[in-house]
């Protein structure tokens, strides 16, 4: 980790963060789309002051730029609601602070000493990177629900897919193997520590369930069948009016995807299934006679190598993801086609489990054993329990540095302006 290849992520981040919003008027900025959300410009202002307060407080030891609005931009101090209420920076002035941010942090770069547990293997760095990452997915959720004219790239060519049938699933066998890691340098609090694990044998969808196997569900009228849907999903279901995923919209003949930044498309039926919530997937893989996986089954499925002993970084290895192995970083605005990426399977043989859809699992969100907060407690350790669960593998809008085999996202069981899917599970009888 030098302090070249450390600038040139945090560079990368900032350049996205900049071209996804540069398209946008000031009132777009500024207004909030949707309660979940905050103004895109307050993401923007947030990002700033993080990176202010890890890499130029903390570690660098300069004098706060702007102490007058931490608070502002203390996510713990003010639900997303509230945000367009408060005296924010306009865009104006959020871009001259993270630029005065920036150029603070390029000088002292040269002068971090990478001794102590905070810049060892630059961890810290790599938070900063992962959070602004997070951001953009997060931002572009936003647009998401904006609706309006499209405002990002064209997508990039996507691989074909090829015929998968409808839960055709491999076999896990069971026996010991290794959840979380110690050693990977940018993994955060909640991944760590590595620690062993006894699964049974499990079957598990060799890709994630699709639009149309989803459309099957709907089609049966899935939505109005009370067996399948939790007591908690069904009352969130009965007022919230649900009855097909977010942007899905009917007109007599079938469904068509609803706006997809301000595009409206027909819908692509061999695609995994997207913004769709916990309760919506449980109630799916009911219906389908079958059963979300648990986190660790989904974990040791996508990273366990049986014949090396170890946890694989990604599926296919432990090399970074290029555009064969899986649909990450934002190519393209949507999931690919399944059967897309033979060359990512894991050794199992599951495919696509990182890129394409973040997949729901039945765990809820708590620490491992021997989990300690760091480098604070309010990125994991204050949502442990409740009723947070836990989803896996990123999504097309996840860059490749803050997704890996062990990482894991969270999110409320109502939530789908993520860009969330899942694949289902079963047990092997004994």
């Amino acid at each position: 980790m030098t302090p070249e290849l450390l600038a040139r992520e945090l560079e990368a981040s900032r350049a996205r963060s900049l071209a996804l919003l540069e398209p946008l008027d000031e009132h777009d900025l500024v207004r909030q789309v949707s309660p979940l959300m905050s103004p895109l410009v307050w993401d923007l202002a947030h990002i700033g002051n993080y990176e202010e307060l890890w890499l130029l407080r903390e570690v660098a030891g300069v004098e706060p730029l702007r102490p007058e609005i931490d608070r502002l931009y203390d996510a713990f101090e003010h639900p997303r609601a509230e945000r367009p209420s408060l005296p924010i920076l306009g865009p104006a002035d959020t871009r001259a602070y993270l630029s005065g941010v920036r150029s603070h942090v390029l000088d002292v770069l040269d002068r971090v000493a990478f001794d102590r547990p905070l810049t060892r293997d630059g961890f810290v760095f790599g938070m900063v990177v992962q959070h602004e990452h997070m951001h953009d997915e997060t931002i572009l959720a936003t647009l998401q629900l904006r609706g309006g004219p499209r405002t990002l790239p064209p997508d990039a060519p996507l691989p074909a897919g090829r015929v998968i049938p409808p839960h055709d699933d491999v076999l896990v066998p069971g026996g010991e193997s290794v959840q979380g890691t110690t050693t990977d340098p940018w993994a955060l609090d909640n991944e760590r520590p590595a620690h062993r694990i006894h699964l049974p044998s499990f079957r598990i969808d060799r890709v994630p369930v699709t639009n149309e196997m989803y459309a099957g569900f709907v089609s049966a009228a899935g939505y109005d069948d009370r067996r399948f849907w939790s007591e908690r999903g069904w009352e969130h279901l009965q007022s919230s009016g649900r009855r097909a995923p977010m942007t899905w919209q009917g007109d007599g003949a079938g469904w068509w995807t609803g706006t997809r930044f301000g595009e409206t498309l027909p819908l692509e039926r061999d695609v995994p299934v997207e913004h769709v919530c916990f309760y919506e997937a449980e109630a799916y893989a009911r219906w389908a006679g079958r059963r979300l996986p648990t986190e660790a089954e989904w974990e040791k499925a996508c990273g366990w190598d049986p014949l090396a002993e170890r946890l694989r970084r990604y599926p296919w290895g432990d090399a970074d993801p290029t555009p064969s192995h899986a649909n990450l970083g934002q190519r393209a605005s949507r999931p690919a086609p399944v059967g897309a990426y033979p060359a990512g399977a894991s050794a199992y043989g599951v495919e696509q489990l990182v890129g394409d859809v973040w997949e729901w699992t039945s765990s809820g969100f708590d620490p491992y054993p021997g989990t300690r907060a760091f480098p604070y407690r309010e990125y994991s350790e204050v949502f442990y329990g409740g009723d947070f669960r836990v989803l896996r593998g990123g999504s097309w809008a996840t860059h490749p540095t803050a997704v890996r085999t062990t990482f894991r996202n969270w999110d409320l069981p109502v939530r789908r302006q993520i860009f969330s899917g899942f694949r289902t599970a079963a047990d092997v009888p004994a």
